[in-house]
């Protein structure tokens, strides 16, 4: 057969080399776990299987992967095929094919391949974590103050903070598992799409290939992709939550705030500015993360609204944005982790920033319920009272501007000492 070459080059060329280099040792892996399946359950006899082991085992994956495509075979299976043909003769090599098609096979290669990179994805975040973890570790006291809508709001400490995000990781990680558990599921059987009158045994080429277990409905096995929605839509959700932790670390790096310092072998100068100090390998992060959840968005865009069945849209031209997702997302977890393990934050300009700002005033108004039974509302007015008379007059009294609020507010003056108000606040 000989192909157009407009399509070899736009399309069975790409695919056979995006094969070569994603998908060639899974479907070798299952050339070996189907023949021992038909050899286990007779369908193909001990000798056939013995010829069939041979001419596999003859198949030289560093060298398939410098053959250039030349339009005279489909795909790469074919190709495989076609070696198998010239070491076992075709009687005998076309034996290898009962029970399966170039459907089951693609979507157990496929399967194979999104559960290392979930695995690869889910270790990376992990390594992130334990960073952060380490960080906390150092930093259960040093107070800072967190912000809401981007302005000062309450004094707490920089591992409240980072706990905070090690909690989401850990919710990531639950996810990414989920989305495993339910990748690792063998489809190989289920042939185009309705399965086979001859007594395979799936359960058994499962185990072989590391398998948790079959596919159940066959239909199912070749159509649905919600597996590796779900896969993608997990590393997505990771990817945003990581993208909003750098931001944060971006700008807590700025000279403005100053709280954060990574290590030099993060860092780049200007070539003309000498004293500049750039977190870059923070800013390829984030944007490094952008691509991934940009191609996580496009990889479910690309599947959206197409036929609920055995279609290309799911298949050979997909699998290359999947792995780039997975690879950009291993690379912004690995990098985070690295710079964060270099990360050191100044506890006492975080301290001294924190007290400033009326940081402490929601306090102040608990202890107006507490100490006085005020409604919380009526708390809140006086206590903002005392922050707007504080403002207008620097050196005010701070026990008169609190009598003066609580007597407007309240229609009671309510009196407190110096003392009193320094330790409240």
């Amino acid at each position: 057969m000989r192909f157009s070459p407009e399509y070899v080059t736009n399309v069975l060329n790409e695919n056979f080399e995006d094969a070569k280099h994603l998908l060639l040792e899974p479907l070798m892996a299952m050339q070996y776990a189907h023949l021992a399946m038909l050899a286990e359950q007779g369908i193909v006899s001990p000798a056939d299987a013995h010829r069939i082991r041979e001419a596999l085992d003859a198949v030289s994956c560093e060298e398939l992967k410098q053959v250039q495509y030349d339009g005279t075979y489909e795909d790469l299976f074919f190709y495989i095929e076609r070696l198998i043909i010239q070491h076992a003769g075709e009687d005998v090599a076309g034996r290898l094919h009962t029970a399966r098609s170039r459907n089951d096979i693609a979507m157990t290669t496929y399967r194979m391949r999104v559960r290392e990179w979930v695995l690869d994805t889910l270790e990376a975040s992990l390594l992130l974590r334990q960073s952060l973890l380490d960080l906390i570790d150092r930093h259960r006291e040093t107070v800072f103050v967190v912000h809401t809508h981007t302005q000062r709001a309450q004094p707490t400490t920089v591992a409240h903070y980072l706990l905070a995000m090690a909690e989401q990781l850990e919710r990531d990680a639950i996810r990414l598992k989920g989305a495993y558990a339910r990748t690792n599921l063998n489809p190989l059987g289920a042939c185009a799409i309705t399965g086979t009158a001859f007594p395979i045994d799936r359960h058994l080429t499962a185990a072989l290939l590391g398998f948790d277990g079959p596919t159940i409905n066959t239909y199912g096995s070749i159509a649905s992709v919600d597996y590796l929605l779900e896969a993608v839509s997990a590393s997505a959700v990771l990817l945003t939550g990581v993208g909003r932790f750098v931001q944060d670390m971006l700008l807590w790096s700025t000279a403005e705030f100053d709280y954060l310092r990574i290590g030099d072998g993060f860092v780049q100068s200007s070539s003309i500015m000498p004293q500049k100090r750039n977190p870059v390998a923070l800013e390829h992060a984030r944007v490094i993360g952008s691509k991934a959840l940009g191609q996580a968005q496009a990889v479910v865009l690309t599947v959206h609204n197409t036929p609920f069945g055995d279609i290309n849209d799911t298949e050979d031209d997909l699998q290359p944005l999947v792995y780039s997702m997975f690879r950009d997302a291993k690379r912004v977890l690995t990098l985070v982790a690295a710079a964060m393990r270099t990360a050191e934050f100044d506890a006492k300009k975080l301290e001294a920033r924190a007290g400033g700002g009326w940081s402490t005033a929601t306090e102040f108004a608990d202890r107006l319920v507490r100490d006085h039974g005020l409604p919380f509302r009526s708390a809140h007015g006086i206590a903002a009272r005392l922050i707007a008379g504080r403002d207008r007059d620097p050196q005010a009294s701070l026990p008169e501007l609190v009598a003066q609020a609580s007597e407007e507010v309240h229609g009671t003056a309510i009196h407190y000492t110096e003392a009193e108000l320094a330790e409240i606040l």
